[in-house]
């Protein structure tokens, strides 16, 4: 497998999210060729602020190591981390992050802050942005497009009763 192919099974837990109604983020984290670690988002579902994608893959690929460092690991995420969780990918040791689309309102390893490669941290992480981010984009394009149209249904709803 290559880097298109871990970012398409981010993608696949980007769409799961979005079946389930939770914003459609999905990340792997890949050791040795070995995908380790799964998730996409589950906010709503876990009511847990923390419950990001990003977090939910580090921390099967702790379990899966027995280990919180992660030195020879590398993250996929469909959309450019958050700061909570570049924090996480930076406490982790993440070797390399690959992301697809930004997020300029959220984003802190290149939109608002470029906390992955900041050298006054203990650790720096290798960023490779724009990895199948037409793709990216596009599911969360679709995401909020439904999300809207279904909250205007609603009110419309709402107002003939």
């Amino acid at each position: 497998m290559n880097e298109t192919d871990y970012m398409r099974l981010a993608l696949k837990e980007a769409q799961n999210a979005a079946l389930i109604g939770e914003v459609p983020i999905g990340a792997v984290v890949v050791w040795q060729g070995k995908v380790i670690g799964w998730g996409h988002n589950l906010r709503e579902h876990l009511e847990d602020a923390t419950a990001h994608a990003e977090l939910l893959a580090i921390q099967e690929a702790c379990r899966y190591l027995n280990s919180w460092r992660l030195i020879d690991c590398d993250l996929y995420v469909t959309i450019e981390p958050c700061l909570m969780c570049a924090g996480t990918i930076v406490n982790s040791r993440i070797r390399r992050v690959y992301f697809g689309a930004r997020d300029p309102k959220a984003g802190a390893t290149k939109s608002l802050y470029e906390a992955l490669e900041d050298s006054r941290l203990n650790h720096q992480v290798e960023v490779h942005e724009g990895l199948l981010a037409d793709e990216a984009g596009q599911v969360m394009r679709d995401f909020f497009r439904a999300a809207r149209k279904r909250k205007k249904a609603a009110k419309k709803k709402l107002k003939k009763s």
